[in-house]
């Protein structure tokens, strides 16, 4: 089934984009949640006007994130956090830490939008991706320190 999402969705597509879900994914839970709507003919129609009108807005937006991208792009995080003498984290470091790391730094980037891919409850260097934009990510070194 074809559908039109209202909203990003993770690992599924972007506002605006038609996909291609199963039935079941988007008739009991896209559709009724207000993320979706089906992409009917005149649904497509609409989409189509929409994205033209709103195309100034969108480059605006692109650019916007092209130069939080530039900011960060140098950015590196040090990350206090409590740790036993084997250097194991007590809990884990998580978006919300980078997040609050990197408004310190005057660059203030949504936590949602902070992708951690491996967990992170040693000390050590590890890597973050933000994704401002579909089309741009940065991808932020953070080393992680003993209190």
């Amino acid at each position: 089934m074809q559908i039109i999402l209202k909203e990003d969705i993770l690992n599924l597509g972007y506002k605006d984009e038609i996909v291609t879900v199963k039935n079941g994914y988007g008739r009991n839970y896209l559709i009724p949640q207000g993320k979706a709507v089906i992409a009917s003919e005149s649904a497509k129609k609409v989409l189509a006007e929409n994205l033209k009108q709103r195309a100034h807005k969108l480059e605006k937006i692109k650019k916007d994130a092209e130069a939080l991208a530039a900011k960060l792009g140098g950015v590196s995080l040090t990350i206090g956090a409590k740790t036993s003498s084997t250097g194991t984290i007590f809990g884990s470091v998580t978006n919300i830490q980078i997040a609050e790391a990197l408004d310190k730094l005057g660059c203030n980037v949504e936590r949602k939008l902070i992708i951690i891919k491996d967990a992170v409850k040693e000390v050590g260097a590890y890597k973050a991706v933000v994704k401002l934009h579909k089309e741009i990510s940065v991808e932020i070194p953070f080393e992680v320190v003993s209190e």
